[in-house]
């Protein structure tokens, strides 16, 4: 059983398309529900809309409920990864230590052969990768240099020079590794169909601002 450890977000949905271009077919997206705003481990905004995602993949998907609790979070993954047998774990891990160890020592104990296709990538490669070939928007916001009008905006070549100038003030990591933002993607070469956000809003909470969607459906490419 091959899984992906799936949030919605541009790593994860990039990681499945690399496997695929190895000639493996994803079975199962695993998607976690952290009560935490702020997981160690996993993304939470805007979870819901995964499921049209997962429509789009023709992939089938399951939620598990996790409060997000450091350390102990890695324990209802692994529940997950027993209950549905999987051998085989995708993740969208690039650089982060905490997460990549983990994750490894996780599998490892299970059993279960990791896959990181994006450790170690070279950030700009991955987002002029997104920029030509994906639609991933952004949906959260939490560092220096990122203010609200970056909710809901696309990664594309404009919004890439951007994060290069905000990098150079600010050291931000280009891939958000360290949490400064969050993403959500709308449309990649797998989706049969593209999503379109019918509604949303933008919600700012001290120094962290949202893009909540409330609305979106599947149309045709």
């Amino acid at each position: 059983m091959l899984a992906c450890l799936f949030s919605g977000g541009k790593d994860s949905t990039l990681a499945l398309h690399k496997v695929y271009e190895t000639g493996k077919k994803t079975d199962l997206l695993i998607t976690m529900k952290p009560e935490n705003d702020f997981s160690y481990m996993f993304h939470k905004p805007n979870l819901e809309h995964t499921r049209l995602q997962a429509e789009a993949l023709g992939i089938r998907q399951v939620f598990a409920e996790t409060k997000g609790k450091k350390e102990e979070e890695l324990k209802d993954l692994e529940k997950a990864l027993i209950d549905n047998g999987v051998t085989e774990l995708i993740t969208g891990a690039v650089a982060s230590r905490y997460q990549g160890d983990r994750v490894n020592a996780m599998c490892a104990k299970l059993g279960i052969k990791h896959l990181a296709p994006l450790w170690g990538i070279d950030p700009l490669k991955e987002l002029n990768e997104l920029a030509n070939n994906f639609k991933v928007i952004i949906t959260q916001v939490s560092a220096e240099g990122l203010d609200e009008s970056f909710l809901g905006r696309v990664i594309d070549k404009e919004m890439i020079e951007k994060l290069l100038r905000i990098h150079e003030k600010y050291r931000i990591n280009l891939l958000f590794e360290g949490g400064e933002a969050e993403s959500f993607v709308l449309d990649a070469p797998l989706f049969s169909k593209k999503i379109e956000i019918k509604s949303a809003s933008k919600i700012l909470e001290g120094t962290v601002g949202r893009y909540v969607i409330q609305k979106a459906m599947l149309t045709d490419k």
